[in-house]
């Protein structure tokens, strides 16, 4: 009898971020979660948008499912980059993926980042994935036991992610057989961190059900605080029911869906035909992906392995109409892509999606559309459209009246002509006195960054005011910048802010570390 998943997911936002960067997906015969980086404004973007482009992979027959998850992720990677190109606020951003797909009685593996599977087969309980973080590497070089590596304070530097800083980055890719009975556990480090991992065994093999044992997870870890998101899917192979097995029914989409990915289309983009295809087949949706696929504030729009991705919107707050959303078409097979008007007004969320949405999360509403002959209409009332001056004739007044005109004009032209210097020389001591402060405020401010190819701390703010550079070198290190990883190289060229001089070479001793270069406190003035 042939495999399928049974499976349950939960994803709460946790007790102290202000909106959910997690997301997952699970169906039959595919699982995925990804963990957004949340220091970023678009850690959700990320996340919600590798989610839903591998969504669709949730099928059988292929012919080489060994290589079906590594290839669709690293197209979700080049969307990502693609995304932060269109919409350069989301530079930095990144997320983990660690994606199942079950074909036959194997599960292939993709995974990148600290996000965790699990497996419990038979009583035996082990971490099937491994964590891409530095300390990780750490404990891998006998630098660090795991003990301290629980406890360390750089424990969620991550090492290999998606996003814009790689344009192939690297996965760890495997296959794992698996029989009827056994259970697996995907989770965001939101659970690990907080709830230890003797206890996640204990709940996932006590749980009589896979709902119970989601739940149980998520209420200890907001139990003990939960200062990260938290996101878990639990599923277990078992052989598939006649009605599991059936086909899914063919998809009928709406004129409406078909209309949103025409490249050719100018109406409003949104998640009406990703909606449609999902609606197809059973699944769970969780955490920003299903916030994305619910409200259309970053909707995007999926159509199969072979049409992954007819666009990406970045939902914004609503703008006037002539000041259309930031858009980023992404078109596969040479489409031309086009462009966005703003989103569309958020629709009901399918049957056979969840319904997780947390505190901190918001929907853009959609700008109303003007309707027919606004631009050409009769102008609004209390406004008057190509109104001229009355033109004054001889008749409009005699010398006499223009002489007192003249006269009642004049103290006008002098008070004008003494409060328009003073207020201009007022309103220049303010701004030089603000300028001041605001260069006196930087100069107490430290970063590290790169100074000639080598890791540096600076005085100062990574801005400039036009020709003003707002930062000077304080130190370089001995710690050359190419040694370090290509995300660590990144941040350091962005500057990493800290708190004091103390904190900056706080930094710097970790990147040290991770450079491998002597920690001797060595540099050049």
């Amino acid at each position: 009898m042939p495999l399928v998943l049974r499976y349950a997911a939960r994803s709460d936002v946790g007790r102290v971020r202000a909106k959910n960067d997690d997301s997952a997906y699970v169906g039959r015969h595919l699982a995925v979660l990804a963990d957004g980086m949340g220091g970023h404004v678009g850690g959700d973007v990320a996340s919600a948008s590798t989610v839903l482009d591998l969504a669709p992979l949730d099928d059988v027959g292929y012919e080489d499912p060994a290589t079906v998850l590594p290839d669709e992720i690293q197209n979700a990677n080049l969307v990502l980059n693609e995304l932060v190109h269109a919409n350069p606020k989301l530079a930095g951003m990144g997320t983990t993926c660690t994606a199942a797909l079950l074909a036959g009685t194997t599960l292939h593996m993709a995974h990148i980042g600290d996000s965790r599977a699990y497996r419990l087969q038979d009583g035996a309980f082990s971490q099937v994935t491994r964590d891409h973080t530095f300390v990780q590497k750490l404990v891998d070089e006998g630098r660090l036991s795991p003990e301290e590596a629980q406890h360390h304070p750089n424990k969620n530097v991550l090492m290999r992610v998606l996003g814009d800083v790689d344009a192939s980055p690297e996965l760890d890719v495997f296959e794992v057989p698996v029989v009827p009975g056994e259970r697996w556990l995907l989770c965001s480090d939101g659970l690990t961190d907080v709830v230890p991992v003797t206890r996640i065994q204990e709940v996932l093999a006590g749980a009589g059900a896979l709902n119970e044992a989601v739940d149980t997870l998520v209420d200890l870890t907001l139990a003990g605080g939960a200062p990260d998101n938290v996101t878990i899917v639990v599923f277990e192979v078992a052989e598939g029911s006649p009605e599991e097995l059936a086909p899914p029914p063919e998809v009928h989409l709406s004129e409406q869906a078909l209309a949103a990915a025409r490249p050719t289309e100018r109406g409003p983009v949104s998640g009406r035909l990703l909606r449609e295809d999902l609606a197809a087949r059973p699944h769970l949706l969780v955490g920003a992906a299903n916030s994305a696929v619910r409200t259309d504030r970053i909707p995007v729009v999926t159509r199969g392995a072979t049409l992954r991705r007819s666009s990406a919107l970045l939902g914004e707050s609503p703008v006037p109409e002539n000041r259309p959303r930031r858009t980023a078409a992404l078109l596969t097979a040479g489409s031309a892509a086009g462009s966005a008007a703003a989103p569309a007004a958020p629709a009901s969320p399918s049957p056979t999606v969840a319904d997780d949405a947390g505190p901190g999360r918001t929907s853009a509403a959609a700008p109303a559309a003007p309707g027919p002959g606004a631009e050409d209409g009769p102008p609004a009332e209390g406004r008057t459209a190509g109104a001229e001056p009355a033109s004054a004739g001889p008749a409009a007044g005699d010398a006499g009246a223009g002489r007192g005109r003249r006269r009642r004009d004049r103290p006008v032209e002098y008070r004008r002509g003494w409060f328009i210097p003073v207020f201009t020389a007022l309103l220049a001591l303010i701004l030089g006195a603000v300028l001041l402060w605001g260069y006196l405020w930087t100069q107490t401010q430290y970063y590290v960054g790169e100074d000639q190819g080598r890791v540096a701390v600076f005085k100062g703010v990574p801005q400039t005011l036009g020709p003003v550079e707002l930062s000077r070198v304080d130190r370089t290190t001995d710690v050359p910048l190419d040694r370090l990883p290509a995300y660590a190289q990144d941040r350091v060229r962005q500057g990493m802010p800290a708190r004091d001089l103390g904190h900056a070479d706080q930094i710097v001793g970790e990147l040290q570390e991770t450079a491998g270069a002597p920690v001797d406190g060595g540099g050049t003035p």
